[in-house]
Parts: C-alpha cells; sequence; structure tokens
C-alpha cells in the first residue's frame, strides 16, 4: 500500500481535507498530533485515510489508547511514528493496526534491539517495553 504523508502544514487539517477529497491516494497524516482532541478534529474533517500518532506526542500510553479508539470508530488505518520499542507493544492492541514505521535509533544502546523477522516486528515479553540497556554503548555514548 502507499500513501501520501502530510502533504499540507502538520495543523492544516481543513487543507489535508481539501486534498484528500481530491486525490486517489490515500493521506497518512498524526505524527505531528499533539494530543486526541487533535486526532478526533482531523477524524471529524476527513483530514485523512490513515493515522499515524506518535506515543510521546499523542499522550503516552493512555492516549494511544483513546486514539485506538477513535482511529478504530472512524475506520482509519492506524499505524506508528517512532520509537519502535513502545509502539510495537501500542499497535498489537490497536484494532486497526496498520504499519509500524521501523527507525531503529535505540539499536545502538540496546542489548537486543527489535529486529524484524519475515517483514514482522514481535513485542518481547520482558517486563514492561522490554528495554535493556548496553552499559558498555551507553557509557561509550555518554557526554559530560
Amino acid at each position: 500500500m502507499s500513501w501520501i504523508e502530510e502533504p499540507v502544514r502538520a495543523d492544516d487539517y481543513r487543507g489535508a481535507a481539501e486534498v484528500a477529497a481530491q486525490v486517489a491516494t490515500p493521506i497518512q497524516i498524526g505524527e505531528n498530533f499533539n494530543g486526541v482532541h487533535e486526532m478526533k478534529l482531523a477524524l471529524s474533517l476527513e483530514a485523512c485515510d490513515l493515522v499515524m500518532p506518535d506515543p510521546q506526542q499523542i499522550g503516552g500510553v493512555t492516549g494511544w489508547l483513546r486514539a485506538a479508539a477513535l482511529a478504530q470508530t472512524a475506520g482509519a488505518p492506524c499505524s506508528s511514528h517512532l520509537f519502535i520499542e513502545v509502539s510495537t507493544h501500542l499497535l498489537t492492541i490497536t484494532p486497526t493496526c496498520h504499519f509500524i514505521e521501523y527507525l531503529d535509533v535505540a539499536a545502538p544502546i540496546l542489548v537486543e534491539p527489535l529486529r524484524p523477522v519475515d517483514g514482522r516486528i514481535q513485542a518481547p515479553a520482558r517486563p514492561g517495553i522490554g528495554l535493556q540497556w548496553n552499559e558498555e554503548a551507553v557509557a561509550r555514548y555518554r557526554v559530560s
């Protein structure tokens, strides 16, 4: 599947709705949603076909659960934006789960970075979000 991501300024939901109404390619927005109220507004204006909330911007786990419910109600496929270590867990409970944006920025400092297998990511079964720091790497990259 292909889509156009953020075709206008991130907070211009009316502009995104105009684009979405005029093109056949799905429009995806959401990495800049500052809480679920912005996502709700965007969906009500039909500003997108797909949503991509950022766990850190949408309100953490609680905000994500609310965003996932909004996406489900709207019938909008939901992807993640960044922070794969958390997004992997959140997408497993997202009814309209679509796609994980795989940007593995933390791998150099993790004991067991998440790696795709056959195009899929498995959430670790370790406690919490499953992060284990590679203490040697953390020390190596530490800035005083």
